[in-house]
Protein backbone atom coordinates (compact mmCIF):
# COMPACT_ATOMS: atom_id res chain seq x y z
CA UNK A 1 0.00 0.00 0.00
CA UNK A 2 1.36 3.43 -0.88
CA UNK A 3 2.14 6.06 1.78
CA UNK A 4 -0.96 8.22 1.12
CA UNK A 5 -3.38 5.33 1.51
CA UNK A 6 -1.57 4.03 4.61
CA UNK A 7 -1.87 7.49 6.15
CA UNK A 8 -5.61 7.50 5.36
CA UNK A 9 -6.07 4.15 7.14
CA UNK A 10 -4.15 5.43 10.15
CA UNK A 11 -6.30 8.55 10.30
CA UNK A 12 -9.45 6.40 10.07
CA UNK A 13 -8.27 4.38 13.06
CA UNK A 14 -7.56 7.44 15.15
CA UNK A 15 -10.40 9.79 14.19
CA UNK A 16 -13.34 7.43 13.60
CA UNK A 17 -14.86 4.73 15.78
CA UNK A 18 -14.19 1.43 14.08
CA UNK A 19 -17.89 0.80 13.66
CA UNK A 20 -18.29 3.75 11.28
CA UNK A 21 -14.93 3.38 9.53
CA UNK A 22 -15.05 3.59 5.71
CA UNK A 23 -13.21 0.27 5.49
CA UNK A 24 -14.51 -3.23 6.44
CA UNK A 25 -13.33 -4.02 9.97
CA UNK A 26 -13.41 -7.44 11.71
CA UNK A 27 -12.49 -7.86 15.38
CA UNK A 28 -11.43 -11.33 16.61
CA UNK A 29 -10.29 -12.34 20.08
CA UNK A 30 -7.19 -14.30 21.02
CA UNK A 31 -9.03 -17.59 20.34
CA UNK A 32 -9.88 -16.53 16.81
CA UNK A 33 -13.56 -15.95 17.49
CA UNK A 34 -15.21 -13.04 15.75
CA UNK A 35 -16.48 -10.60 18.36
CA UNK A 36 -17.37 -7.52 16.35
CA UNK A 37 -17.77 -6.25 12.79
CA UNK A 38 -18.88 -3.01 11.14
CA UNK A 39 -21.45 -2.54 8.41
CA UNK A 40 -18.84 -2.53 5.62
CA UNK A 41 -17.52 -5.90 6.84
CA UNK A 42 -21.06 -7.31 7.02
CA UNK A 43 -21.62 -6.32 3.39
CA UNK A 44 -18.32 -7.90 2.33
CA UNK A 45 -18.64 -11.07 4.46
CA UNK A 46 -22.35 -11.66 5.29
CA UNK A 47 -21.60 -14.89 7.22
CA UNK A 48 -19.09 -13.16 9.49
CA UNK A 49 -21.33 -12.75 12.54
CA UNK A 50 -20.08 -12.29 16.10
CA UNK A 51 -19.46 -15.59 17.86
CA UNK A 52 -18.40 -17.48 14.77
CA UNK A 53 -14.79 -18.69 14.31
CA UNK A 54 -12.81 -16.38 12.06
CA UNK A 55 -11.45 -19.43 10.23
CA UNK A 56 -14.96 -20.41 9.20
CA UNK A 57 -16.12 -17.11 7.73
CA UNK A 58 -12.89 -15.33 6.61
CA UNK A 59 -10.58 -16.43 3.82
CA UNK A 60 -7.79 -18.82 4.79
CA UNK A 61 -5.01 -16.24 4.34
CA UNK A 62 -6.72 -13.86 6.82
CA UNK A 63 -7.40 -16.55 9.42
CA UNK A 64 -3.77 -17.72 9.27
CA UNK A 65 -2.56 -14.13 9.60
CA UNK A 66 -4.66 -13.65 12.75
CA UNK A 67 -2.78 -16.43 14.53
CA UNK A 68 0.54 -14.98 13.46
CA UNK A 69 -0.31 -11.49 14.69
CA UNK A 70 -1.57 -12.89 17.99
CA UNK A 71 1.69 -14.74 18.57
CA UNK A 72 3.72 -11.62 17.78
CA UNK A 73 1.42 -9.48 19.92
CA UNK A 74 2.39 -5.89 20.29
CA UNK A 75 5.67 -6.47 18.51
CA UNK A 76 3.82 -6.21 15.20
CA UNK A 77 4.60 -2.84 13.55
CA UNK A 78 2.17 -2.10 10.69
CA UNK A 79 4.19 0.95 9.73
CA UNK A 80 7.23 -1.19 8.86
CA UNK A 81 5.98 -4.72 8.24
CA UNK A 82 4.74 -5.60 4.75
CA UNK A 83 0.93 -5.56 4.54
CA UNK A 84 -0.94 -8.87 4.35
CA UNK A 85 -3.04 -9.34 1.25
CA UNK A 86 -5.28 -11.83 -0.48
CA UNK A 87 -8.47 -12.32 -2.44
CA UNK A 88 -12.02 -11.84 -1.08
CA UNK A 89 -14.97 -12.19 -3.39
CA UNK A 90 -12.85 -11.88 -6.54
CA UNK A 91 -11.10 -8.71 -5.40
CA UNK A 92 -7.76 -8.14 -3.75
CA UNK A 93 -7.68 -6.77 -0.18
CA UNK A 94 -4.89 -5.66 2.11
CA UNK A 95 -5.40 -6.51 5.81
CA UNK A 96 -3.94 -4.15 8.43
CA UNK A 97 -4.09 -5.40 12.07
CA UNK A 98 -4.58 -3.26 15.15
CA UNK A 99 -3.94 -5.11 18.46
CA UNK A 100 -6.14 -4.00 21.36
CA UNK A 101 -5.27 -4.03 25.04
CA UNK A 102 -7.34 -7.19 25.67
CA UNK A 103 -5.40 -9.08 22.97
CA UNK A 104 -8.16 -8.90 20.36
CA UNK A 105 -7.14 -7.86 16.86
CA UNK A 106 -9.11 -5.47 14.66
CA UNK A 107 -8.53 -6.23 11.00
CA UNK A 108 -8.92 -3.23 8.67
CA UNK A 109 -9.54 -4.50 5.11
CA UNK A 110 -8.58 -2.15 2.28
CA UNK A 111 -9.66 -2.91 -1.31
CA UNK A 112 -6.40 -2.84 -3.27
CA UNK A 113 -7.72 -4.30 -6.56
CA UNK A 114 -7.51 -1.15 -8.67
CA UNK A 115 -4.09 -0.27 -7.33
CA UNK A 116 -2.86 -3.79 -8.04
CA UNK A 117 -4.21 -3.66 -11.57
CA UNK A 118 -2.40 -0.36 -12.07
CA UNK A 119 0.82 -1.84 -10.68
CA UNK A 120 0.47 -4.89 -12.92
CA UNK A 121 -0.13 -2.68 -15.93
CA UNK A 122 2.90 -0.55 -15.09
CA UNK A 123 5.05 -3.64 -14.63
CA UNK A 124 3.84 -5.05 -17.94
CA UNK A 125 4.54 -1.75 -19.69
CA UNK A 126 8.05 -1.63 -18.26
CA UNK A 127 8.70 -5.21 -19.37
CA UNK A 128 7.45 -4.47 -22.88
CA UNK A 129 9.50 -1.29 -23.12
CA UNK A 130 12.59 -3.19 -22.02
CA UNK A 131 11.82 -5.92 -24.57
CA UNK A 132 11.46 -3.38 -27.39
CA UNK A 133 14.77 -1.80 -26.37
CA UNK A 134 16.49 -5.21 -26.45
CA UNK A 135 14.86 -6.00 -29.77
CA UNK A 136 16.01 -2.72 -31.30
CA UNK A 137 19.55 -3.30 -30.06
CA UNK A 138 19.66 -6.86 -31.38
CA UNK A 139 18.10 -5.97 -34.73
CA UNK A 140 20.25 -2.92 -35.37
CA UNK A 141 23.47 -4.70 -34.41
CA UNK A 142 23.67 -6.24 -37.86
CA UNK A 143 23.11 -5.11 -41.43
CA UNK A 144 22.72 -8.66 -42.68
CA UNK A 145 19.18 -9.33 -43.91
CA UNK A 146 19.24 -13.03 -43.08
CA UNK A 147 20.42 -12.32 -39.55
CA UNK A 148 17.70 -9.68 -39.08
CA UNK A 149 15.05 -12.19 -40.13
CA UNK A 150 16.47 -14.78 -37.72
CA UNK A 151 16.44 -12.32 -34.80
CA UNK A 152 12.90 -11.18 -35.67
CA UNK A 153 11.49 -14.71 -35.72
CA UNK A 154 13.37 -15.88 -32.63
CA UNK A 155 12.52 -12.89 -30.42
CA UNK A 156 8.87 -12.97 -31.49
CA UNK A 157 8.64 -16.69 -30.72
CA UNK A 158 10.24 -16.27 -27.29
CA UNK A 159 8.23 -13.26 -26.12
CA UNK A 160 5.06 -12.87 -28.21
CA UNK A 161 3.87 -16.28 -29.35
CA UNK A 162 4.53 -20.03 -29.41
CA UNK A 163 6.01 -19.78 -32.91
CA UNK A 164 6.79 -16.99 -35.35
CA UNK A 165 7.55 -16.58 -39.03
CA UNK A 166 9.45 -13.69 -40.59
CA UNK A 167 8.54 -13.51 -44.27
CA UNK A 168 10.39 -11.33 -46.80
CA UNK A 169 8.85 -10.11 -50.08
CA UNK A 170 8.84 -12.76 -52.78
CA UNK A 171 11.76 -13.30 -55.12
CA UNK A 172 10.07 -14.37 -58.28
CA UNK A 173 7.56 -17.02 -57.19
CA UNK A 174 9.32 -17.94 -53.94
CA UNK A 175 8.82 -16.51 -50.46
CA UNK A 176 11.88 -16.40 -48.16
CA UNK A 177 10.54 -17.60 -44.79
CA UNK A 178 12.36 -17.88 -41.46
CA UNK A 179 10.43 -20.05 -38.97
CA UNK A 180 11.17 -20.35 -35.25
CA UNK A 181 9.37 -22.25 -32.48
CA UNK A 182 9.77 -21.10 -28.89
CA UNK A 183 12.95 -22.63 -27.53
CA UNK A 184 14.15 -23.58 -31.01
CA UNK A 185 16.47 -22.12 -33.60
CA UNK A 186 15.41 -20.16 -36.71
CA UNK A 187 15.16 -22.14 -39.94
CA UNK A 188 15.16 -20.64 -43.43
CA UNK A 189 13.03 -22.00 -46.25
CA UNK A 190 11.83 -20.76 -49.62
CA UNK A 191 8.16 -21.48 -50.22
CA UNK A 192 6.66 -21.58 -53.70
CA UNK A 193 3.21 -20.41 -52.62
CA UNK A 194 0.67 -17.71 -53.29
CA UNK A 195 0.59 -15.43 -50.20
CA UNK A 196 -2.95 -14.32 -51.03
CA UNK A 197 -4.15 -17.82 -50.12
CA UNK A 198 -3.52 -16.92 -46.46
CA UNK A 199 -5.98 -14.28 -45.19
CA UNK A 200 -4.08 -11.08 -44.46
CA UNK A 201 -0.65 -12.29 -45.63
CA UNK A 202 -0.79 -10.90 -49.15
CA UNK A 203 -2.05 -7.58 -47.81
CA UNK A 204 0.70 -7.47 -45.15
CA UNK A 205 3.42 -8.11 -47.73
CA UNK A 206 2.04 -5.21 -49.75
CA UNK A 207 2.10 -2.96 -46.68
CA UNK A 208 -1.62 -2.77 -45.93
CA UNK A 209 -2.88 -2.57 -42.30
CA UNK A 210 -3.11 -5.90 -40.46
CA UNK A 211 -6.21 -8.07 -40.40
CA UNK A 212 -7.51 -8.66 -36.81
CA UNK A 213 -6.67 -12.16 -35.59
CA UNK A 214 -10.35 -12.87 -34.89
CA UNK A 215 -10.94 -12.68 -38.65
CA UNK A 216 -8.47 -15.48 -39.35
CA UNK A 217 -9.63 -19.07 -38.97
CA UNK A 218 -6.57 -21.03 -37.71
CA UNK A 219 -7.92 -24.27 -39.16
CA UNK A 220 -7.50 -22.88 -42.68
CA UNK A 221 -3.76 -22.20 -42.23
CA UNK A 222 -1.77 -24.00 -44.96
CA UNK A 223 0.72 -26.67 -43.99
CA UNK A 224 3.81 -24.55 -44.74
CA UNK A 225 2.63 -21.83 -42.32
CA UNK A 226 2.48 -24.15 -39.25
CA UNK A 227 5.83 -25.59 -38.08
CA UNK A 228 6.20 -29.34 -38.16
CA UNK A 229 5.17 -30.93 -34.85
CA UNK A 230 3.59 -27.69 -33.63
CA UNK A 231 0.11 -29.15 -33.37
CA UNK A 232 -3.17 -27.35 -34.09
CA UNK A 233 -2.94 -23.57 -34.22
CA UNK A 234 -5.40 -21.83 -31.95
CA UNK A 235 -4.75 -18.20 -32.86
CA UNK A 236 -2.86 -16.40 -35.66
CA UNK A 237 -1.68 -12.80 -35.95
CA UNK A 238 -0.38 -11.49 -39.29
CA UNK A 239 1.09 -7.98 -39.31
CA UNK A 240 3.18 -6.09 -41.87
CA UNK A 241 6.85 -5.29 -41.34
CA UNK A 242 6.98 -1.62 -42.39
CA UNK A 243 10.12 -0.58 -44.29
CA UNK A 244 11.67 2.62 -45.59
CA UNK A 245 9.14 3.54 -48.24
CA UNK A 246 8.42 -0.06 -49.26
CA UNK A 247 7.21 -3.02 -47.16
CA UNK A 248 10.01 -5.08 -45.60
CA UNK A 249 7.87 -8.21 -45.25
CA UNK A 250 5.35 -9.73 -42.86
CA UNK A 251 5.40 -11.19 -39.35
CA UNK A 252 3.21 -14.20 -38.52
CA UNK A 253 2.61 -15.13 -34.87
CA UNK A 254 1.13 -18.52 -33.91
CA UNK A 255 -0.28 -19.81 -30.64
CA UNK A 256 -1.29 -23.39 -29.99
CA UNK A 257 -4.90 -24.35 -29.41
CA UNK A 258 -4.02 -24.97 -25.77
CA UNK A 259 -2.81 -21.37 -25.29
CA UNK A 260 -4.82 -18.20 -24.81
CA UNK A 261 -5.81 -16.35 -27.96
CA UNK A 262 -4.14 -13.04 -28.78
CA UNK A 263 -5.79 -10.08 -27.08
CA UNK A 264 -6.27 -6.72 -28.78
CA UNK A 265 -3.55 -5.28 -26.57
CA UNK A 266 -1.12 -8.03 -27.60
CA UNK A 267 -1.84 -7.43 -31.27
CA UNK A 268 -1.05 -3.73 -30.85
CA UNK A 269 2.21 -4.62 -29.11
CA UNK A 270 3.07 -7.05 -31.91
CA UNK A 271 2.72 -4.17 -34.38
CA UNK A 272 5.13 -2.07 -32.30
CA UNK A 273 7.69 -4.88 -32.45
CA UNK A 274 7.03 -5.37 -36.17
CA UNK A 275 7.75 -1.68 -36.80
CA UNK A 276 11.24 -2.03 -35.32
CA UNK A 277 11.90 -5.33 -37.07
CA UNK A 278 10.73 -3.93 -40.40
CA UNK A 279 12.98 -0.89 -40.10
CA UNK A 280 16.00 -3.12 -39.39
CA UNK A 281 15.20 -5.50 -42.26
CA UNK A 282 14.68 -2.60 -44.63
CA UNK A 283 18.01 -1.06 -43.63
CA UNK A 284 19.74 -4.41 -44.09
CA UNK A 285 18.21 -4.87 -47.54
CA UNK A 286 19.18 -1.34 -48.57
CA UNK A 287 22.72 -1.92 -47.31
CA UNK A 288 22.96 -5.20 -49.26
CA UNK A 289 21.78 -3.48 -52.45
CA UNK A 290 24.21 -0.60 -52.01
CA UNK A 291 27.04 -3.02 -51.26
CA UNK A 292 26.31 -4.97 -54.43
CA UNK A 293 26.26 -1.78 -56.51
CA UNK A 294 29.47 -0.56 -54.87
CA UNK A 295 31.15 -3.88 -55.52
CA UNK A 296 30.31 -3.72 -59.23
CA UNK A 297 31.54 -0.14 -59.52
CA UNK A 298 34.62 -0.94 -57.44
CA UNK A 299 35.68 -3.69 -59.81
CA UNK A 300 35.64 -1.16 -62.64
CA UNK A 301 37.66 1.40 -60.67
CA UNK A 302 40.29 -0.92 -59.22
CA UNK A 303 43.67 -0.97 -61.01
CA UNK A 304 44.09 -4.03 -63.23
CA UNK A 305 46.41 -6.96 -62.65
CA UNK A 306 49.38 -6.56 -64.97
CA UNK A 307 51.38 -9.23 -66.76
CA UNK A 308 53.43 -9.70 -69.91
CA UNK A 309 51.83 -8.22 -73.01
CA UNK A 310 53.26 -8.64 -76.54
CA UNK A 311 56.69 -9.58 -75.20
CA UNK A 312 56.89 -6.69 -72.70
CA UNK A 313 56.77 -7.30 -68.94
CA UNK A 314 54.40 -5.08 -66.92
CA UNK A 315 53.89 -4.97 -63.16
CA UNK A 316 51.94 -2.56 -60.97
CA UNK A 317 50.95 -2.02 -57.38
CA UNK A 318 48.58 0.46 -55.73
CA UNK A 319 48.12 1.46 -52.09
CA UNK A 320 45.29 3.88 -51.20
CA UNK A 321 45.79 6.65 -48.66
CA UNK A 322 43.51 4.93 -46.12
CA UNK A 323 43.88 1.25 -45.34
CA UNK A 324 40.10 0.80 -45.13
CA UNK A 325 39.65 2.07 -48.70
CA UNK A 326 40.25 0.14 -51.89
CA UNK A 327 40.33 2.98 -54.38
CA UNK A 328 41.50 6.58 -54.45
CA UNK A 329 43.07 9.23 -56.65
CA UNK A 330 45.97 7.24 -58.18
CA UNK A 331 45.42 4.95 -61.14
CA UNK A 332 47.16 3.03 -63.90
CA UNK A 333 46.17 1.03 -66.97
CA UNK A 334 47.81 -1.02 -69.69
CA UNK A 335 45.98 -1.14 -73.01
CA UNK A 336 47.33 -4.04 -75.10
CA UNK A 337 47.87 -3.32 -78.77
CA UNK A 338 47.62 -5.56 -81.80
CA UNK A 339 50.64 -7.50 -83.03
CA UNK A 340 53.51 -5.18 -83.91
CA UNK A 341 51.82 -2.12 -82.43
CA UNK A 342 52.67 -0.35 -79.18
CA UNK A 343 50.79 -1.01 -75.93
CA UNK A 344 49.71 2.14 -74.14
CA UNK A 345 50.47 2.55 -70.43
CA UNK A 346 48.88 5.35 -68.41
CA UNK A 347 49.59 6.27 -64.80
CA UNK A 348 48.09 9.30 -63.10
CA UNK A 349 47.30 11.12 -59.91
CA UNK A 350 44.04 13.00 -59.41
CA UNK A 351 43.91 15.92 -56.99
CA UNK A 352 42.23 14.71 -53.81
CA UNK A 353 41.61 11.38 -52.09
CA UNK A 354 38.89 8.87 -51.51
CA UNK A 355 35.74 8.16 -53.45
CA UNK A 356 35.35 11.55 -55.16
CA UNK A 357 38.88 11.32 -56.55
CA UNK A 358 38.23 7.72 -57.59
CA UNK A 359 35.18 8.80 -59.60
CA UNK A 360 37.32 11.23 -61.58
CA UNK A 361 39.97 8.57 -62.14
CA UNK A 362 37.23 6.43 -63.64
CA UNK A 363 36.30 9.25 -66.00
CA UNK A 364 39.92 9.77 -67.05
CA UNK A 365 40.50 6.05 -67.60
CA UNK A 366 37.37 5.66 -69.70
CA UNK A 367 38.24 8.76 -71.75
CA UNK A 368 41.76 7.47 -72.44
CA UNK A 369 40.29 4.14 -73.46
CA UNK A 370 38.03 5.91 -75.95
CA UNK A 371 41.06 7.77 -77.33
CA UNK A 372 43.12 4.62 -77.98
CA UNK A 373 42.95 5.07 -81.78
CA UNK A 374 45.14 8.17 -81.19
CA UNK A 375 47.60 6.34 -78.94
CA UNK A 376 50.55 7.12 -81.24
CA UNK A 377 50.02 10.86 -80.65
CA UNK A 378 50.33 11.52 -76.91
CA UNK A 379 49.98 15.29 -77.28
CA UNK A 380 46.64 15.00 -79.05
CA UNK A 381 45.33 12.46 -76.53
CA UNK A 382 46.24 14.73 -73.63
CA UNK A 383 44.69 17.79 -75.31
CA UNK A 384 41.40 15.97 -75.89
CA UNK A 385 41.43 14.61 -72.32
CA UNK A 386 42.10 18.12 -71.01
CA UNK A 387 39.09 19.47 -72.92
CA UNK A 388 36.87 16.69 -71.57
CA UNK A 389 37.91 17.44 -67.99
CA UNK A 390 37.42 21.19 -68.38
CA UNK A 391 33.88 20.57 -69.68
CA UNK A 392 32.93 18.25 -66.81
CA UNK A 393 31.44 19.28 -63.46
CA UNK A 394 34.52 18.05 -61.61
CA UNK A 395 36.57 20.96 -60.28
CA UNK A 396 39.70 18.81 -60.08
CA UNK A 397 42.86 18.35 -62.08
CA UNK A 398 45.28 15.47 -62.58
CA UNK A 399 48.89 14.75 -63.46
CA UNK A 400 49.52 12.01 -65.97
CA UNK A 401 52.27 10.09 -67.73
CA UNK A 402 51.76 8.08 -70.92
CA UNK A 403 54.09 5.37 -72.19
CA UNK A 404 53.87 3.54 -75.52
CA UNK A 405 55.82 0.26 -75.35
CA UNK A 406 56.62 -2.11 -78.23
CA UNK A 407 58.98 -5.08 -78.43
CA UNK A 408 61.49 -4.90 -81.25
CA UNK A 409 63.76 -7.89 -81.25
CA UNK A 410 65.30 -8.23 -77.79
CA UNK A 411 64.70 -4.60 -76.91
CA UNK A 412 61.68 -2.53 -75.92
CA UNK A 413 61.10 0.90 -77.45
CA UNK A 414 59.29 3.47 -75.30
CA UNK A 415 57.72 6.82 -76.02
CA UNK A 416 57.21 8.68 -72.74
CA UNK A 417 55.13 11.82 -72.16
CA UNK A 418 54.65 13.54 -68.80
CA UNK A 419 51.78 15.93 -68.16
CA UNK A 420 52.80 17.59 -64.90
CA UNK A 421 53.76 14.18 -63.47
CA UNK A 422 56.97 13.01 -61.75
CA UNK A 423 59.59 12.09 -64.35
CA UNK A 424 59.79 8.39 -65.30
CA UNK A 425 63.02 6.68 -64.17
CA UNK A 426 65.05 4.25 -66.29
CA UNK A 427 67.03 1.47 -64.57
CA UNK A 428 69.93 0.40 -66.75
CA UNK A 429 71.58 -3.01 -66.60
CA UNK A 430 74.59 -1.62 -64.72
CA UNK A 431 72.42 -0.08 -61.99
CA UNK A 432 72.46 3.47 -63.33
CA UNK A 433 69.17 5.32 -62.87
CA UNK A 434 68.28 7.93 -65.50
CA UNK A 435 65.48 10.47 -65.68
CA UNK A 436 63.45 10.44 -68.88
CA UNK A 437 63.61 13.79 -70.65
CA UNK A 438 59.91 14.65 -70.67
CA UNK A 439 58.00 17.52 -69.08
CA UNK A 440 54.50 18.97 -69.44
CA UNK A 441 51.54 20.77 -67.87
CA UNK A 442 48.88 18.98 -65.88
CA UNK A 443 45.43 18.24 -67.35
CA UNK A 444 42.06 19.66 -66.30
CA UNK A 445 43.38 22.99 -65.04
CA UNK A 446 44.11 25.31 -68.00
CA UNK A 447 42.75 25.40 -71.57
CA UNK A 448 45.96 24.32 -73.32
CA UNK A 449 48.24 21.42 -72.46
CA UNK A 450 51.89 21.61 -73.44
CA UNK A 451 54.09 18.48 -73.32
CA UNK A 452 57.12 16.92 -74.95
CA UNK A 453 57.57 13.25 -75.76
CA UNK A 454 60.87 11.43 -75.43
CA UNK A 455 61.97 8.10 -76.85
CA UNK A 456 63.80 5.53 -74.71
CA UNK A 457 65.12 2.06 -75.59
CA UNK A 458 65.32 -0.66 -72.96
CA UNK A 459 67.89 -3.39 -73.39
CA UNK A 460 67.14 -6.89 -72.01
CA UNK A 461 66.84 -6.72 -68.23
CA UNK A 462 66.35 -2.94 -68.16
CA UNK A 463 63.14 -1.27 -67.09
CA UNK A 464 61.22 1.99 -66.79
CA UNK A 465 59.57 2.96 -63.50
CA UNK A 466 56.45 5.14 -63.42
CA UNK A 467 55.28 6.32 -60.01
CA UNK A 468 53.10 8.89 -58.26
CA UNK A 469 54.28 11.53 -55.82
CA UNK A 470 52.75 9.53 -52.98
CA UNK A 471 56.04 7.61 -53.02
CA UNK A 472 58.53 10.49 -53.01
CA UNK A 473 56.44 12.78 -50.79
CA UNK A 474 55.78 10.13 -48.15
CA UNK A 475 56.77 11.55 -44.74
CA UNK A 476 58.32 9.36 -42.10
CA UNK A 477 61.68 7.81 -41.39
CA UNK A 478 63.51 7.92 -38.06
CA UNK A 479 62.57 11.58 -37.49
CA UNK A 480 58.96 11.03 -38.46
CA UNK A 481 58.58 14.00 -40.83
CA UNK A 482 61.28 13.51 -43.49
CA UNK A 483 60.28 13.08 -47.15
CA UNK A 484 61.19 9.80 -48.80
CA UNK A 485 62.45 11.96 -51.68
CA UNK A 486 63.68 11.49 -55.25
CA UNK A 487 67.27 10.64 -54.35
CA UNK A 488 66.30 7.92 -51.89
CA UNK A 489 64.01 6.43 -54.54
CA UNK A 490 66.82 6.46 -57.11
CA UNK A 491 69.20 4.71 -54.74
CA UNK A 492 66.59 2.08 -54.01
CA UNK A 493 65.96 1.52 -57.73
CA UNK A 494 69.69 1.30 -58.45
CA UNK A 495 69.84 -1.68 -56.11
CA UNK A 496 67.00 -3.28 -58.11
CA UNK A 497 69.02 -3.65 -61.30
CA UNK A 498 68.42 -7.08 -62.79
CA UNK A 499 65.29 -7.75 -60.71
CA UNK A 500 62.05 -8.75 -62.49
CA UNK A 501 59.34 -6.10 -62.85
CA UNK A 502 57.13 -7.60 -60.13
CA UNK A 503 60.04 -7.67 -57.66
CA UNK A 504 60.85 -3.99 -58.28
CA UNK A 505 57.24 -2.95 -57.69
CA UNK A 506 57.05 -4.90 -54.43
CA UNK A 507 60.42 -3.54 -53.27
CA UNK A 508 59.44 0.11 -53.86
CA UNK A 509 56.06 -0.27 -52.13
CA UNK A 510 57.68 -2.08 -49.21
CA UNK A 511 60.28 0.66 -48.72
CA UNK A 512 57.64 3.38 -48.86
CA UNK A 513 55.38 1.51 -46.41
CA UNK A 514 58.25 1.04 -43.96
CA UNK A 515 59.16 4.73 -44.31
CA UNK A 516 55.70 6.07 -43.39
CA UNK A 517 54.91 3.36 -40.81
CA UNK A 518 51.48 4.05 -39.30
CA UNK A 519 51.47 7.71 -40.30
CA UNK A 520 49.08 9.28 -42.78
CA UNK A 521 50.16 9.24 -46.40
CA UNK A 522 48.92 9.95 -49.91
CA UNK A 523 47.88 7.34 -52.47
CA UNK A 524 50.85 5.39 -53.86
CA UNK A 525 51.06 3.79 -57.29
CA UNK A 526 54.00 2.20 -59.12
CA UNK A 527 54.19 0.67 -62.61
CA UNK A 528 57.28 -1.01 -64.05
CA UNK A 529 57.81 -1.64 -67.78
CA UNK A 530 60.63 -4.12 -68.42
CA UNK A 531 62.42 -5.67 -71.37
CA UNK A 532 62.61 -9.42 -70.65
CA UNK A 533 65.94 -11.13 -70.63
CA UNK A 534 66.48 -13.26 -73.71
CA UNK A 535 69.08 -15.85 -72.62
CA UNK A 536 68.36 -18.35 -69.87
CA UNK A 537 71.03 -20.44 -68.22
CA UNK A 538 69.41 -23.50 -66.66
CA UNK A 539 70.63 -24.66 -63.31
CA UNK A 540 71.93 -28.13 -62.70
CA UNK A 541 69.58 -30.87 -64.01
CA UNK A 542 67.12 -28.24 -65.35
CA UNK A 543 64.69 -28.51 -62.44
CA UNK A 544 65.48 -25.21 -60.71
CA UNK A 545 64.70 -21.66 -61.85
CA UNK A 546 68.27 -20.95 -62.89
CA UNK A 547 69.31 -17.39 -63.82
CA UNK A 548 69.19 -14.95 -66.71
CA UNK A 549 72.05 -13.23 -68.47
CA UNK A 550 72.06 -10.26 -70.82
Amino acid sequence: MDHTRAQTVAESKSEFPWGTAPYPVLVADVDGTLVQRNDAAAALLPEATPGTPLSGVAPTWLAAAHGTVHLRGRHFAPETDAPLSGMIGGRRFEAHPSVRDDGAVAWWLVDDTDHQLARDALHMERERTAFLARASSALLSTLNLGRCMDVTAQMAAEHLADAALAIAPSRGHRLPVVTCVRGGVPELSHETVDPDEVPGLGEALRGFPPVPSRWIDPSTAPQWLVPEGFGPAGSIVITPLPGHGVPAGALVLLRRATSDSFSDEEEVFARLFATRAGAAMSAARLYAEQTAITEVLMRELLPPTLHQVSGVDFAGRYRPSADHERIGGDFYDVHPATEGEASLVSLGDVCGKGLEAAVLTGKIRSTLHALLPLADDHQRMLSLLNTALLNSHHARFATLVLASAVRRGSEVDLNLTSAGHPTPLIIRADGAVEEADTRGTLVGAIPNVSTNTTAVTLAPGECCVLYTDGITEAKGGPMGNVLFGDERLKRALSACAGMPAEGIVEHVQLLAAQWVGNRRHDDMAVVVIAAPRTHHLSALNGHTRGRFTG
